[in-house]
């Protein structure tokens, strides 16, 4: 399934919360967002306003033969990225290493030699070759174990080898840091949605929470994709809270919102000042197959394009056909069209204000 995330999330910690990691003290609000390198045609990095944000990671490298590598465009944006850097000096950037379709993390992970070769790649090519472009690294193998692209390989003994492999890329960001006089950024990007490619999940089965909290600098919580083409029915891309008509069966249910999923990630150990919660700026569709009043939770024959804020904004919200309505519990919007029969959750600026008083991150 294409994950359009690194196109449009915004992040930020809660005002309330102040990030501490172990190695330096960051800033205590994080305001970021995940910048495709395939988009910067239509939207170069020279227009990021980067004086809005506090992180900027940019999206993806990947791993080819257990190494880090970058398309034939990279060069030309990390230079880019740079001269945004020396323009707003207090702007951090990161490189976001995976992605939903990437492959190359079970097996890069799985020895301790397979892990210092990589990890030493990695460093090499962002921190070396592409000196002053990069603060930091981002992690996102999605997933170890189980839940990701059923044609990528993971292991069972992937839940551990990614804590080794966060604590070598630590290792070695911190001697490269320590000849430079800075403190190199670890994050990561973990999940919150209960429905993947194997069915029912668990993140916990996938990652040593506790342990990654420790570790890491802060994580991105990617607390959006909880409903999406593995789910049964119609239903939110990233509610506020548990709707108990919601049929997802009640132990998935419970953890498989925005509430639910920080209170698991802090069940699991990861302290409230580690998280920063993601936000979607983007929509997901469904074609309902059954004749519903507002079409939420319905059956569907096939998940429905909606592509991001700008689209929902200009080709569905108020054009004929199309209704809007509004969960109270969930605290989302959702547009319907009874006669195309299409579902399309969404976030707008009332939802996203909404999540403020819980304070984890709003955009």
């Amino acid at each position: 399934m294409f994950r359009q995330r690194f196109a449009v999330l915004v992040a930020c910690a809660a005002a309330a919360l102040s990030l501490a990691a172990s190695a330096a003290e960051p800033p205590s609000k994080v305001i970021g967002a995940y910048y495709p390198g395939g988009s910067a045609e239509r939207y170069p990095i020279a227009d990021i306003p980067a004086d809005t944000l506090t992180h900027l990671f940019y999206a993806f490298a990947t791993i080819d033969a257990g190494r880090c590598v970058v398309g034939p465009q990279a060069d030309a944006h990390f230079t880019a990225l740079a001269a945004l850097k020396r323009a707003h000096p207090t702007l951090h950037t990161l490189i976001s290493i995976g992605g939903w379709n990437a492959g190359g993390f079970s097996d890069a992970a799985l020895t301790a030699d397979s892990r210092a070769r990589f990890v030493g790649s990695c460093v090499a090519l962002f921190f070396d070759t592409h000196r002053g472009s990069f603060d930091g690294v981002d992690i996102d193998w999605e997933f170890p174990v189980y839940g990701g692209p059923t044609d990528i390989t993971d292991r069972p003994q992937d839940r551990h080898n990614m804590t080794l492999l966060v604590q070598e890329f630590r290792r070695q960001l911190d001697a490269a840091g320590k000849a430079r006089q800075q403190h190199l950024l670890l994050t990561a990007a973990l999940p919150a949605g209960r429905v993947q490619t194997d069915g029912p999940y668990d993140p916990a089965r996938s990652y040593e929470l506790r342990e990654l909290g420790e570790r890491l600098d802060f994580i991105n919580l990617m607390s959006y994709d909880m409903g999406t083409g593995f789910s049964a029915v119609s239903t939110f891309n990233a509610p506020l809270r548990e709707v108990p008509a919601d049929p997802l069966g009640t132990a998935q249910r419970r953890w498989n919102n925005v509430e639910g999923a920080v209170a698991y990630y802090q069940q699991q150990g990861v302290p409230a000042d580690k998280l920063v919660l993601g936000v979607p700026f983007y929509g997901r569709g469904f074609r309902v197959s059954t004749d519903s009043a507002d079409g939420l939770y319905q059956p569907y024959s096939a998940p429905f394009d909606a592509g991001d804020w700008r689209r929902i904004r200009g080709d569905f919200l108020g054009r004929p056909g199309w209704q809007r309505h509004w969960h109270p519990v969930a605290q989302a919007p959702w547009l319907y069209n009874p006669t195309e029969r299409i579902f399309i959750s969404y976030e707008d600026p009332t939802s996203k204000s909404a999540r403020s008083p819980i304070e984890v991150g709003s955009s």
